[in-house]
């Protein structure tokens, strides 16, 4: 009934992406505030922004996360973000690999990542479909420092030419951490992470994961678009859980069992930055936010200061809240929006304490 090439797909969601993208914060995000002290007590200068995650050490605690390749354009567009992560000393992710592992003629639109940036951190991405054998040729292709493994069932079932069968993922989790020698990273699409989700993951030596909430990118819209029948348009903007709230989430798992927490979707601004990683994120991605920048300047000198900008932005707010380290900013008192103090509330999860960390931290 449907009869797409990877080539037009890979077009299609870069155009629909960037129809849907709006610079109005996302709601969790604009709710979830700082306790405001008056006397931060340090330098601007005496901020650390570096963190590891995966092993991996970088300088600033945000990245280009995961967007595309395997067509023409896009592969003129993962050049550009190569070329910007290089010149900004920014991590950057791919898109999927798997149309480059099925056509080795578009394989050099993944590549470019790396022609591009021979020295820079990049992970590749793949999806949990894939078995071990295909984890190694993303690998290989880029040089990647860690592989991403995405998760997107929801949609995959509105996606026209979508997968049905879900039931292997799990187990291609588990054999491709096992197996491959870089690490492994397990990151949701835009619809958040639960921490029954984070704790299958730990279960089976998922060291990290980017629980990637609603707010940003929704990949539901984005497929509906592309049917010609059988819409599913009940399901848009009705299926997930944001980024802040995946975020506590998973911070309420104990700490000896809970991964590595890379948080993205919705995060628009240097202030979004800060206020996942003082939840509890190590690292944080950023994708369309970049990417419509660029194509609305055509400039990549312009795109890189903007990169610049964020660098000194995420420095400045840190000292606002008195944090020298990303540790020191997981000790500020913080309050959750009522959206996020619902969900908490229901799903048994002490909310109240974010508000009053300074106070448990000197007691």
């Amino acid at each position: 009934m449907y009869h797409y090439t990877a080539m037009n797909r890979k077009d299609q969601h870069v155009g629909l992406a960037n129809r849907q993208f709006t610079m109005e914060p996302a709601k969790d995000f604009a709710e979830t505030r700082f306790v405001h002290q008056s006397l931060p007590e340090m330098k601007v200068d005496d901020v650390d922004m570096s963190t590891t995650v995966a092993g991996i050490k970088m300088d600033v605690p945000f990245f280009i996360n995961a967007m595309t390749g395997g067509s023409e354009k896009t592969g003129e567009i993962n050049k550009n973000i190569a070329r910007i992560s290089y010149l900004a000393n920014i991590p950057v992710a791919s898109g999927s690999v798997s149309a480059g592992i099925k056509d080795p003629s578009v394989a050099k639109t993944f590549s470019v990542l790396r022609f591009e940036n021979p020295d820079g951190i990049i992970f590749a991405n793949l999806g949990a479909h894939h078995d071990v054998e295909n984890a190694k040729r993303a690998v290989d292709l880029l040089e990647a420092n860690a592989l991403q493994i995405h998760l997107n069932a929801p949609q995959e079932i509105v996606m026209p030419e979508g997968d049905r069968d879900f039931s292997m993922w799990l187990t291609n989790i588990e054999k491709i951490v096992r197996e491959i020698e870089v690490p492994v990273i397990v990151k949701e699409v835009g619809f958040g992470m639960s921490r029954e989700t984070v704790q299958q993951l730990a279960s089976v030596g998922v060291k990290t994961v980017d629980v990637s909430g609603t707010g940003g990118t929704d990949f539901i819209k984005i497929e509906n678009k592309r049917r010609v029948m059988d819409f599913y348009d009940f399901l848009e903007g009705q299926w997930g859980q944001s980024t802040v709230t995946s975020i506590v989430e998973a911070m309420s798992l104990p700490e000896d069992i809970r991964p590595q927490i890379i948080a993205s979707g919705g995060v628009k601004n240097p202030l979004d930055i800060v206020k996942a990683l003082a939840l509890g994120a190590d690292l944080v991605g950023m994708s369309n936010r970049f990417l419509r920048y660029f194509r609305e300047t055509h400039q990549l000198e312009s795109t890189l200061n903007q990169m610049i900008s964020f660098k000194d932005f995420t420095r400045e707010l840190m000292t606002l809240a008195g944090a020298k380290t990303i540790a020191e900013l997981r000790q500020k008192d913080m309050l959750l929006g009522s959206d996020v103090q619902n969900w908490c509330q229901a799903r048994g999860i002490d909310w109240q304490s974010y508000a009053n960390r300074s106070r448990l931290k000197r007691n």
